[in-house]
């Protein structure tokens, strides 16, 4: 019996990871703690609320007496640490939001954990998600591997650079038994609107602008959400402690040629005529601090724990595009708001 905290499990890649880890693991007890801001939305794991292994706890992890009250009460013996402010135009336009959640609140996570623990590590892991925009912008070639110097550019990727650093540290410093991932970009159902993929698909679907940055010209690497569910669960059981694991889709495309492939999957499935939503795309001024490229060597990964993606690109799409459309109750009560009241009926 193992009792695992995941943070920010009402989230887009938390709540798969839950999901994951309540189905797979029946004699482990999960607890979802998420704040539910406008990003963590409880609709998204309708389907496992009811069973017996499952508790969720709303709050916020930069409380840290709540927090250390969660870990005495369901005796946490293992961490795996999801939430955070992760939209860049958001830290943006507030870098001060995005140090407190994502730099404040790891560390009052890695304090209690360690408090918790009392330096009794046997059988006891702190797994922090991260991202590869600590890693900077590649050029035309290269590869981000795990031994990648830090240099962020956005205060979204300086956040997570500097709640990295935290984690390291508590491993050196107190022994506290660590592992960390930087994933790529992930895409896949239940991922809030603002991000690329969804905000497309539902803007092609309602027939409004497309915003592309500059001239659409940088590269991103994507990982299907299910795969990177996947290398969690395999990496939080098998990884090495105090060890990077580097999780790519092997997936690079350029931003105008994606939003090209969304486009002619949407209109495919609506069917309008081929390209007909390209009329659609609106070139914008570009973003402050824009990366051009970011790809993940996910080779050590592969090799030492025998993890790989299990879809190609434009099969994850189609997959992707049909969930949302088969979703529009979803897509509305989030774009709405009102999905914030399902939490009020169930848990108030």
């Amino acid at each position: 019996m193992r009792n695992i905290l995941i943070t920010g499990g009402a989230g887009f890649i938390g709540s798969h990871v839950v999901r994951l880890f309540v189905n797979n693991y029946s004699e482990y007890n999960i607890v979802n703690l998420d704040a539910l801001t406008y990003a963590g939305n409880l609709e998204n794991l309708k389907d496992i609320e009811a069973l017996s292994n499952y508790t969720f706890i709303k709050g916020d992890i930069c409380d840290y007496n709540f927090i250390k009250e969660v870990f005495a009460k369901y005796s946490i013996d293992a961490v795996i640490h999801l939430a955070a402010e992760s939209h860049v135009d958001r830290s943006i336009k507030n870098p001060f939001a995005f140090a407190q959640t994502n730099i404040m609140g790891t560390l009052n996570l890695l304090e209690a954990a360690k408090n918790s623990w009392n330096n009794d590590f046997e059988n006891k892991l702190f797994y922090h998600i991260s991202t590869d925009e600590v890693y900077g912008s590649l050029g035309d070639k290269g590869l981000f591997t795990e031994n990648t110097p830090y240099d962020p550019h956005s205060p979204y990727s300086a956040s997570k650079a500097s709640s990295d650093h935290f984690v390291r540290a508590f491993y050196d410093t107190y022994g506290l038994p660590i592992v960390i991932s930087n994933c790529s970009n992930n895409y896949g159902s239940y991922q809030f609107p603002e991000k690329l993929i969804p905000l497309f698909i539902n803007n092609i679907c309602n027939n409004k602008p497309l915003p592309v940055y500059g001239k659409g010209e940088n590269i991103r690497d994507w990982l299907f959400v299910n795969d990177h569910a996947r290398a969690i669960d395999v990496i939080f059981h098998k990884g090495k402690l105090g060890e990077t694991y580097n999780i790519g889709g092997f997936n690079e495309w350029k931003n105008i040629d994606l939003i090209k492939v969304l486009i002619k999957t949407v209109d495919k499935i609506l069917g309008r005529e081929e390209g007909a939503s390209e009329k659609l795309i609106s070139y914008v001024k570009d973003r402050a601090g824009h990366d051009y490229r970011y790809a993940i060597d996910s080779t050590k990964l592969k090799e030492e724990l025998g993890w790989e993606p299990s879809l190609q690109f434009e099969e994850g799409i189609e997959k992707t595009v049909k969930w949302y459309l088969d979703n529009n109750a979803w897509v509305d009560n989030v774009t709405s708001g009102d999905y914030q009241k399902y939490y009020k009926e169930m848990y108030e």
